[in-house]
């Protein structure tokens, strides 16, 4: 398999395009099984989590299967222009503008609530965020847990502010926002592992820094955190 080793650290969408143009170009055929994950990510001088990545948006976009026990086999070698046709898709690109807003209100309102619930978090808000961050970890790979207690963890670094105005600013898009996270995940595939494990340990990151009391820190890693959720959703818009 003729492949062009990475010579830097590359996102999995490098990857997955130039396995994407061998399929195209013919040099992968409907039927061939890919070589294992390990031996790929040797090739692409990349880690097995990345390989994994890349291996993940070919499935989304048709051209592969990937069997359970592993294995991967080339399904498709049609070139697909709208490869992931989820009703969830379709929405968050009829409702662009509108989602854009929705997300630069998020940030400039849950950076300053994480830099708050750091000053201000008592015991038992810390208490609650480190079980929503067990049960973050436990359910890594499940979707709907995955959705439930993203949606806790923030709605809780709200309340840990101990401010009411905050909270009630935070709470009146709550709903528009569990629909938000519930889509990026869908079309983000978090049931991918390696993709929840990312999160999951931003998610780790701001609990850390809020626990520790450190109000800068953690409305740093809040801000970091949404960019990467906002850097997902544009590749799809």
């Amino acid at each position: 398999m003729e492949i062009t080793r990475l010579s830097k650290r590359n996102h999995y969408e490098e990857i997955a395009e130039q396995l994407k143009r061998l399929i195209l170009d013919g040099k992968l055929k409907v039927g061939d099984k890919l070589p294992s994950t390990k031996d790929m990510s040797e090739q692409f001088g990349v880690g097995r989590s990345t390989m994994r990545e890349a291996l993940s948006a070919l499935k989304a976009m048709g051209y592969i299967e990937i069997r359970q026990g592993g294995g991967c086999r080339v399904i498709s070698s049609a070139p697909s222009p709208s490869p992931v046709e989820l009703p969830e898709l379709q929405t968050l690109r009829m409702n662009r503008a509108t989602l854009l807003e929705l997300l630069e209100a998020r940030e400039a309102l849950e950076v300053s609530n994480a830099s708050r619930a750091a000053e201000k978090a008592t015991e038992a808000d810390i208490e609650v965020l480190r079980n929503l961050i067990r049960e973050m970890e436990a359910g890594i790979g499940d979707d709907r847990e995955g959705e439930r207690t993203d949606v806790l963890f923030h709605l809780t670094l709200a309340r840990a502010t101990h401010n009411t105005v905050m909270l009630r600013l935070f709470e009146s898009i709550v709903g528009q926002l569990e629909t938000a996270i519930r889509d990026i995940r869908r079309v983000e595939i978090y049931a991918n592992r390696s993709v929840a494990e990312r999160l999951y340990r931003e998610h780790l990151g701001i609990f850390e820094a809020v626990s520790a009391g450190n109000a800068a820190l953690s409305g740093e890693r809040m801000k970091e955190h949404l960019a990467h959720v906002v850097s997902n959703l544009l590749r799809v818009l």
